[in-house]
């Protein structure tokens, strides 16, 4: 029996596409009230206007960027306070390039480790205290097939969402008899601006690592998303592995080109 999401908050990193804009469309049918937090300020206030007028739910929104712990630790106490958050959903991320060690872009690979990482750290410090005082809540990271299983070039895209996993696995510990749930969603290829922000902007080669097969659309991502926060309390997934049917592996996708 899945649990109401009616008028629970749901805090949602990355909200401005992709995942994170689907996840907050998902939540919204089921009632939720969100609090959208990302950098693109405008996009979020579109996002929030459509789950208003579509779904009659109250929206807040937080322009912030993860990576900046002053700045999004001040704005989540400042816009929530003290307020009940029943489910926090860990989705900024990044990836930038696809270099090998030896020629890759430090500047790429900050971002991503400041991005994916400490920017994950940073959101789920400031609002998991609360949570494990009121003996409730879940956080959901999410990481990726990439953290499983490596593929060339990958190098730290691949460390870092390895580290997002692990960091779920651990939390488990951390949150053992607190009331508090975690889960890991590992994602495969989803077809979103991802590839766009890996590659700065280049539409043509972003187009192609979706061509000649069907690949998961954010909302397939947010549907896993909301069943696992759907759960009753003494149910925990822990970690979810989501494919498209085409591929087998990072390195295995089958594809039919015309």
């Amino acid at each position: 029996m899945s649990v109401t999401l009616h008028g629970k908050t749901v805090v949602i990193t990355g909200a401005s596409s992709g995942i994170g804009e689907a996840t907050a469309y998902e939540f919204a049918k089921h009632g939720a009230r969100l609090v959208l937090v990302a950098r693109r300020a405008e996009r979020l206030a579109e996002i929030a206007e459509l789950c208003r007028k579509d779904h009659n739910v109250e929206v807040q929104c937080i322009e912030a960027d993860v990576r900046n712990q002053a700045q999004i630790t001040s704005l989540l106490h400042d816009n929530i306070g003290d307020n009940a958050v029943d489910v926090l959903v860990n989705n900024a991320g990044l990836s930038r390039g696809l270099d090998p060690v030896q020629t890759g872009d430090s500047i790429n690979w900050e971002e991503m480790i400041d991005t994916n990482i400490k920017g994950l750290l940073w959101v789920t410090k400031a609002l998991l205290p609360s949570m494990i005082a009121r003996g409730t809540g879940m956080i959901i990271n999410i990481a990726s097939v990439a953290g499983r299983q490596a593929y060339p070039n990958g190098n730290v895209y691949c460390a870092t969402k390895a580290a997002v996993r692990m960091l779920s696995e651990t939390m488990q510990f951390d949150v053992n008899g607190t009331g508090v749930r975690v889960t890991n969603i590992d994602p495969g290829l989803v077809e979103t601006e991802f590839s766009l922000v890996r590659f700065r902007g280049d539409e043509q080669r972003a187009a192609t690592v979706y061509k000649g097969y069907t690949p998961l659309s954010a909302s397939d991502v947010a549907e896993t998303i909301v069943f696992c926060a759907t759960r009753p309390a003494h149910v925990s997934i822990h970690d979810v592995l989501v494919m498209p049917t085409a591929q087998a592996s990072t390195q295995v996708v089958h594809k039919v080109m015309t």
